[in-house]
């Protein structure tokens, strides 16, 4: 393999032109929303948090309303998303920390982010390139496959990917091409029958390692 900068640059000129629109899936009106939205979207689909925000922000559309929520209203709201009980835990302490250290705004800053409870270095890094215009590397469960597969790195760590990823990328790049990354994982190589296994769908194939994907790919 050639050095990884050529090789995520490779990468980069196929599926970013593919997949240009590099913005959140999720649906928000506000920085709060998409906030509270990421923390939702935690081992749960898009789909599904999609599904339960119109109503939860109709009920508490900012910080200090959601900040004054009892937990079993926030689970009533939210109970068809994996690990609800958590999540609305997370949602009614973050909108708190939010009320009484930031004045019921959104951080911008990164290290004020990862201090929020239920908040990671995705859910930040998707706040501050969508919010805030600054460069975010996020790495997800599909991005975490689809750079494995890619022989990026060994291994499904996030912050490993993420920092091989920001050392070979110039900034400018890293929304763009996490987004493009984003939509090859959740639309062609999918967690069962990747593309490569569906006739020739994906445009990597032919210089993709596929690490990782065997007979038991080709079923779910």
């Amino acid at each position: 393999m050639t050095g990884m900068r050529e090789y995520l640059g490779k990468i980069s000129g196929i599926i970013v032109p593919r997949w240009p629109d590099a913005t959140p899936l999720l649906h928000f009106r506000s920085c709060f929303e998409l906030l509270i939205a990421v923390i939702l979207s935690a081992q749960t689909t898009d789909e599904q948090v999609n599904g339960v925000t119109p109503l939860l922000f109709a009920a508490f559309p900012d910080p200090g309303s959601m900040a004054a929520a009892s937990l079993s209203e926030i689970e009533e709201l939210i109970h068809s998303v994996g690990f609800y009980r958590t999540k609305a835990r997370h949602l009614v302490s973050t909108a708190r920390a939010l009320t009484e250290r930031y004045q019921g705004t959104v951080p911008e800053r990164m290290e004020d982010l990862l201090a929020l409870p239920g908040v990671g270095r995705k859910t930040a890094n998707l706040v501050i390139s969508a919010c805030f215009g600054e460069p975010g590397i996020i790495v997800d469960t599909h991005v975490m496959r689809v750079a494995v597969r890619l022989g990026i790195h060994g291994e499904r760590n996030p912050e490993a990917i993420e920092t091989v990823l920001r050392q070979n990328l110039d900034p400018e790049g890293y929304t763009a091409f996490s987004h493009a990354l984003n939509r090859h994982g959740k639309y062609v190589c999918t967690a069962r029958n990747p593309g490569c296994l569906r006739g020739g769908e994906c445009p990597l194939e032919f210089f993709c390692p596929k690490n990782g994907i065997g007979d038991t790919d080709r079923n779910g």
